[in-house]
């Protein structure tokens, strides 16, 4: 019953949430300066033909009525057509836009399936990177607090932290694939491609963990029932390992719903440094030319993903944590 209840609320939540960045995003994209049919029909274009095919798509009329056609569409599981994208993947230019041409254009849920999973493969290996790097470090800090462990997290979290991503996975680059060829660094043909990316993020990612985990340790060794567990003449690994880091998990557990629901939308600066062709890329390729359609299915579709992880969070940190109430 509590799992029918719960899920039928933030489900509801979900659906006005993504309805709300849906909204601003259209809107958003309507009033800034530019007009996107003048990229898609080429700079000698005349203005006759910019109005006739702006007329054509509807993009001169109000923006209630084309932001309801687009929800219909959404409705039906329809995220439109790339604006400048064709389906056969050819470069587009001062092309024809008959109805023939639009027809053959790409869809945008074709779009980011095609990009959503080297994004996802992305955050799940940085998530892992930075699990590895940052849990020893934060275990270690939270079970000697205010001692050179505690300093030393301290310290490289403040580290990690001010390191640039850009600057970061430039020297990288330079120094894991151009010096010493270890690993590749542009583009992507197959697994290896992901490696370098993921350690910037980990990077970025790390000090968080390491301050949850240091704080959060460090909080529930300080409790009382620590102090039982002791008397009860349990070791101390088995009071880390059976009380400590369990109780550690849950702010642990939200704070990595959190970063993994960032990185699957905000890698922009990784992929871009990379030429990784993810989410990502595609969203500044799609800014850069305007494309509408697809940068409000990419806000949707990382909007909705959003959404999901943080209902499986709450639900994972629930069942090890009882009295939590959501």
């Amino acid at each position: 019953m509590f799992l029918a209840r719960f899920l039928a609320r933030r489900l509801l939540q979900g659906v006005l949430i993504i309805f709300l960045v849906s909204a601003l995003i259209f809107s958003l994209l309507r009033v800034v300066p530019g007009d996107p049919v003048r990229l898609m029909a080429g700079g000698m274009a005349p203005e006759a033909l910019i109005e006739q095919i702006a007329e054509d798509m509807g993009l001169r009329d109000p923006i209630y009525q084309q932001f309801a056609r687009y929800v219909g569409g959404i409705a039906k599981g329809d995220l439109g057509q790339s604006f400048v994208r064709p389906a056969n993947g050819a470069a587009v230019g001062g092309a024809s836009f008959d109805d023939s041409t639009r027809g053959e254009r790409a869809k945008v849920w074709d779009l980011i399936a095609q990009t959503a999973p080297k994004t996802l493969m992305l955050a799940v290996l940085a998530m892992v990177f930075a699990l590895v790097i940052a849990t020893p470090i934060g275990v270690w800090a939270g079970l000697n607090p205010g001692r050179l462990p505690d300093k030393f997290a301290l310290y490289l979290s403040s580290f990690f932290v001010g390191l640039p991503n850009f600057w970061l996975g430039i020297v990288l680059a330079l120094l894991l694939s151009v010096k010493l060829k270890l690993l590749p660094a542009i583009g992507y043909n197959g697994f290896s491609y992901t490696i370098l990316p993921a350690l910037v993020l980990a990077v970025e990612i790390a000090p968080f963990i390491i301050r949850t985990l240091s704080v959060s340790v460090a909080g529930v060794m300080s409790q009382n029932f620590i102090d039982i567990a002791s008397v009860r003449g349990l070791t101390r690994n088995q009071i880390i390992f059976r009380h400590a880091l369990k109780n550690s998990s849950v702010p642990l557990l939200n704070l990595l719903g959190v970063q993994f629901s960032m990185l699957l939308g905000g890698v922009l600066v990784i992929e871009f440094i990379f030429d990784y062709p993810g989410l990502g890329l595609l969203t500044i390729n799609a800014v850069m030319q305007r494309d509408f359609p697809l940068i409000q299915g990419i806000a949707i579709v990382t909007a909705a993903a959003f959404v999901l992880i943080n209902i499986a969070v709450d639900l994972c940190a629930t069942a090890i944590d009882p009295r939590l109430d959501y």
